[in-house]
């Protein structure tokens, strides 16, 4: 019997080594409107694209305008069957700059956070 899980746990051991090698963190692939862009008109909405799947209860965004006021709708969410997606919904915008800022953590646990800036209008 101790032969059988000996090699049981060797097997196991080989095939952890011979794996891809898993990242560490759910990183921001992109985002609409992109990171830095200026838009025509305000978006209905903000979506992040992350390089791993995220953890739903975990992973939040929020926008603020150039007095530091919410302007999201506080309904951030990752879409079912879309799990590397964050979305959050805007309120009504006028033209200015808006820093998009968020917090994820990934299935694997690694949290990580970013913020970038998007104008409307100018």
């Amino acid at each position: 019997m101790r032969n059988i899980i000996a090699a049981a746990l060797a097997a196991g051991m080989g095939l952890i080594a011979i794996g891809p090698a898993a990242q560490a963190h759910a990183f921001l692939d992109h985002a609409s409107p992109a990171v830095g862009s200026a838009v025509p008109a305000a978006p209905a909405a903000i979506t992040l694209w992350f390089t791993q799947d995220l953890e739903p209860a975990f992973s939040s965004v929020t926008v603020t305008n150039q007095a530091g006021q919410r302007v999201d709708l506080g309904n951030a969410q990752v879409p079912q069957g879309a799990p590397v997606q964050l979305q959050v919904g805007l309120r009504p915008l006028p033209p200015g700059i808006y820093t998009v800022s968020w917090r994820v953590v990934s299935v694997d646990t690694h949290p990580t956070e970013g913020r970038f800036q998007f104008t409307i209008g100018q």
